[in-house]
């Protein structure tokens, strides 16, 4: 009796596990054209417009090196959906995004899906990118 308890356990413990992982997806971030190696990339991810890009809203955020210009993160086990990334070049490395006075950028930054800025940062539609099951990868261009 114990014994077929123990095996209905691991096989269910078993079936969980290969539930999760097909529901989990990786999102390979790519970012190029920085324009110096200096400091580190700040990577922002988001799963809701109405917390897009608020600095709390994000559900994911991780600091990478910068190497030939390039940088880039993997956030994996992510449930396929929508998503929309943020990023700066923390170029002096003092984890803050730099503006002058009157408030216009002094470090690079970028949006997920080439989303621009006017006025204001884009909105989450404009910085949507779609994460399939199976993974994809995305490349963000650096705005200085």
């Amino acid at each position: 009796m114990a014994k077929s308890l123990l095996l209905g356990f691991c096989a269910t413990l078993g079936w969980a596990s290969l539930s999760f992982s097909a529901d989990a997806a990786d999102l390979d971030v790519r970012i190029t054209d920085l324009r110096s190696d200096n400091g580190n990339v700040h990577i922002a991810i988001y799963d809701k417009p109405e917390s897009f890009p608020d600095g709390d809203g994000m559900i994911d955020e991780v600091e990478v090196p910068v190497e030939d210009r390039n940088a880039g993160y993997t956030f994996s086990g992510l449930a396929a959906g929508e998503y929309a990334i943020a990023v700066y070049h923390d170029e002096n490395d003092n984890d803050d995004f730099d503006t002058n006075f009157i408030g216009l950028p002094l470090e690079g930054y970028a949006f997920s899906n080439g989303a621009t800025v006017f006025l204001g940062p884009p909105s989450f539609a404009a910085a949507r990118i779609t994460l399939p099951a199976d993974g994809t990868t995305t490349e963000i261009r650096m705005t200085y």
